[in-house]
């Protein structure tokens, strides 16, 4: 485990939320938190997790510098352009995702990613969570918008789940 990832807010906010940040730390080696992903987490309320999490020193803040243009033309928000911004400053950083338009960034950039639900079917294969599906009803009840088709497939391909359909 080696690898370093660099959080949007949106995937800390659900992960702390449905109680599995852990897996975060059990996932990547090192964990960059842009400036402007942790602005967005600290703005929530004193008891929201993910901003206790910030607070106690959970992740490495490091501001990004100089936001690319190639990153500024897609007109994402300040969060998803400083992961894209910190991902390309350090090669061979992951980018954690969960935004649309970010993920397309991504990949026309070439920056290896990875969202929040990946991050759950690699812990279920990792043996670090017994059911892969049940974090993700967690997820979903913390706010992860995913439809039941992407969530069915993925785990029936990653780690042989099932989905009910809801």
């Amino acid at each position: 485990m080696s690898e370093t990832w660099v959080l949007n807010a949106s995937p800390v906010i659900t992960m702390a939320k449905a109680g599995y940040l852990h897996l975060f730390d059990q996932l990547a080696a090192r964990l960059l938190i842009p400036e402007p992903v942790a602005r967005e987490i600290l703005a929530a309320p004193p008891s929201d997790p993910a901003r206790k999490a910030l607070e106690s020193g959970w992740g490495e803040r490091m501001a990004p510098g100089e936001v690319p243009l190639t990153v500024l033309e897609w007109g994402l928000g300040s969060g998803e352009s400083g992961v894209l911004a910190l991902s390309l400053e350090h090669p061979g950083c992951t980018a954690v995702l969960d935004d649309a338009a970010a993920r397309r960034c991504a990949r026309v950039l070439r920056v290896p990613m990875i969202g929040t639900l990946g991050a759950v079917l690699r812990a279920k294969r990792m043996g670090l969570i017994a059911s892969a599906s049940q974090a993700i009803v967690a997820l979903r009840a913390a706010g992860l918008r995913l439809d039941d088709d992407t969530i069915r497939l993925s785990l029936q391909r990653a780690v042989g789940e099932t989905w009910p359909a809801h």
